[in-house]
């Protein structure tokens, strides 16, 4: 096993490091080890070991709406029938199902 002489220096929000510590913990992995395993997956991909991006929004429900959520969505529905702008109700229910699985992938 390879001596470990070089130190890394860094700057994290505290609650940051505070949770991901925690998280660490939990699993059973030191914050050394944790640093090691990360640098060690860079050189393995050639770069970040994920895909740096924003997950996609999860559908709302409707008690997670307010009232003016609700009534704008409802206002560009009605324009979007009106002006023939839309998609029929199957594919609209098939498009929904993907979406609400791939918030809980």
């Amino acid at each position: 096993m390879a001596i470990k002489t070089s130190n890394v220096t860094a700057r994290v929000e505290p609650v940051i490091k505070e949770q991901a510590e925690a998280i660490l913990a939990d699993l059973g992995i030191s914050v050394s080890s944790g640093i090691n395993m990360f640098y060690r997956q860079i050189i393995m991909w050639n770069g970040l070991p994920f895909r740096p991006s924003i997950p996609p929004k999860a559908p709302v429900s409707l008690n997670e709406m307010t009232k003016e959520e609700f009534d704008a969505k409802m206002a560009r529905g009605v324009e979007q029938a009106n002006s023939n702008v839309g998609v029929t109700a199957d594919k609209f229910f098939s498009s929904l199902k993907q979406d609400i699985l791939k918030s809980y992938v």
